[in-house]
């Protein structure tokens, strides 16, 4: 199967990453089918909501390629630090798609660790903790039901580093990982995602108050663009012809480049020719 022509028509200056949402729901839904039921042999998905675009998404695409029945969203919060609206807004997407739907509190399971052992923890350590402890349910959860955790990151945050490593990046099945935050919220709202998940502003609701613009010192509209034309090999100074700022560039690509271990397995030393991931390679691994 070749890779589809995703984008609305021929990428250009004006509008390099506007997509054809159908096409994309469609490969997507295709993809999920060969990789989580071909591929391994699972019929049910496992996908933690957050409330957030990015999780509503995926659970809207798994209903579509397994069925409601077969879609298991867990709503796992930190009480002390998740908002009501957030919540609110994973019941939504549950009661929309009508699949199944778990609260998981993880508040005593976080606390017991940070309460008796490093009562002092910092917010973003606790953000963490909390990354990690949600990747102990989807992974508990997934093997009591017989199914498979599905993955939630977008491109933008992959690329900027933007996530726990080894939690949010931890399920095996991610289908919106090519797809920058703009373009997801675009297939959003092809998908009839709830206007008012799609419309508010992006949070990894870690930290009270926490806005994902905020913390890098751009908007996702700007930060796209520019990720979009420094992987294509973009120099800065072209960039800043294109009008973008110099602080804007240097911001974005020095994340990407100090990120860029976060974005693959544990570094192994490689010690004979059959390294695993180095030289011991399927043919589906090229």
């Amino acid at each position: 199967m070749s890779v589809p022509v995703y984008f609305a028509e021929r990428p250009s200056p004006e509008a390099p990453l506007a997509i054809n949402p159908e096409l994309v729901a469609d490969w997507l839904v295709a993809f999920l089918k060969s990789e989580v039921i071909g591929r391994r042999g699972f019929q049910n998905a496992v996908v933690g909501v957050s409330g957030g675009v990015d999780s509503a998404v995926t659970a809207y695409l798994c209903a579509r390629a397994f069925g409601p029945e077969h879609t298991y969203a867990f709503k796992m919060p930190y009480k002390k630090v998740s908002s009501p609206e957030s919540v609110a807004h994973a019941d939504m997407v549950i009661r929309e798609l009508g699949c199944h739907g778990r609260e998981v509190d993880i508040t005593a399971a976080v606390d017991g660790y940070v309460m008796s052992n490093e009562p002092e923890i910092s917010p973003s350590r606790l953000g963490n903790v909390c990354a990690r402890t949600r990747m102990i349910v989807l992974f508990d959860q997934a093997m009591k039901i017989g199914g498979l955790p599905i993955g939630t990151g977008n491109k933008s945050e992959r690329l900027m580093g933007y996530f726990t490593w080894h939690a949010d990046d931890s399920p095996p099945i991610n289908p919106i990982g090519d797809l920058f935050k703009t373009q997801v919220w675009a297939l959003a709202r092809y998908l009839g995602v709830p206007p008012v998940i799609v419309d508010k502003p992006a949070s990894a609701d870690l930290i009270k108050g926490q806005t994902d613009e905020d913390d890098f010192g751009i908007s996702y509209h700007r930060l796209d663009m520019i990720l979009h034309h420094l992987i294509l090999g973009y120099r800065s100074e072209r960039l800043s012809q294109m009008g973008f700022t110099p602080d804007e560039v240097a911001r974005v690509r020095s994340r990407l480049d100090a990120t860029h271990w976060k974005r693959h397995l544990a570094t192994s030393c490689v010690l004979s020719d059959s390294a695993i991931g180095e030289y011991y390679l399927r043919p589906v691994d090229y």
